[in-house]
């Protein structure tokens, strides 16, 4: 019988370096298979379909609702984000392992359908380096970042609920102990 594959997922609240993280990793392990999530926000600058994130619109993820297409989805500052179902099924079939970049709510949810998948948590080296981080993005309003600390707050509450948890106040050890992360759990399975 073929292994099937490992899911990863990854989670952090705004501005703590996720994307940086699993983008480094990815370059990393070239055999790690990434979930591009949906999203109905616009692009910010510098972001490609397809490569950062599936641009769609409301009512088409509206319809992906209602014909069961996510395996998770979530409505988090005003976007909705999804991923697709098909893709993680045949992925993970076909024995690749998956790393996914997502919120805690969409990482509760495939918990539940995904029970042995991994589930990591990027903590930002501190809230005020966190808010210095989100206002140097240049992307976000004033009152955006200010609902995004407010969210912070609370996913990193919610830190204790992760497998493993890797703080990124230096991105090259960050990066060193996610990879030993991944690694030792694809030669335990």
């Amino acid at each position: 019988m073929n292994r099937k594959g490992h899911l990863f997922i990854a989670s952090a609240p705004s501005g703590a370096g996720k994307t940086t993280l699993c983008n480094a990793i990815l370059k990393e392990l070239p055999d790690l298979e990434y979930s591009i999530s949906y999203t109905t926000r616009s692009p910010r600058k510098g972001e490609r379909e397809g490569v950062d994130y599936h641009f769609i619109s409301e009512d088409v993820f509206r319809k992906k609702i209602e014909s069961n297409d996510w395996a998770e989805w979530a409505e988090v500052h005003g976007n909705f984000y999804g991923t697709s179902a098909e893709f993680l099924k045949k992925t993970l079939n076909g024995g690749k392992d998956v790393l996914l970049d997502i919120d805690i709510q969409g990482a509760k949810k495939l918990r539940a359908g995904y029970p042995d998948a991994t589930l990591i948590f990027i903590m930002p080296p501190s809230f005020e380096i966190l808010e210095k981080r989100l206002a140097q993005r240049g992307t976000d309003s004033a009152e955006s970042i200010a609902r995004r600390l407010i969210d912070a707050k609370r996913e990193i509450k919610e830190a204790t609920s992760y497998d493993v948890i890797i703080p990124n106040g230096d991105l090259s050890v960050a990066i060193a102990e996610l990879k030993e992360v991944i690694e030792k759990i694809r030669t335990t399975q």
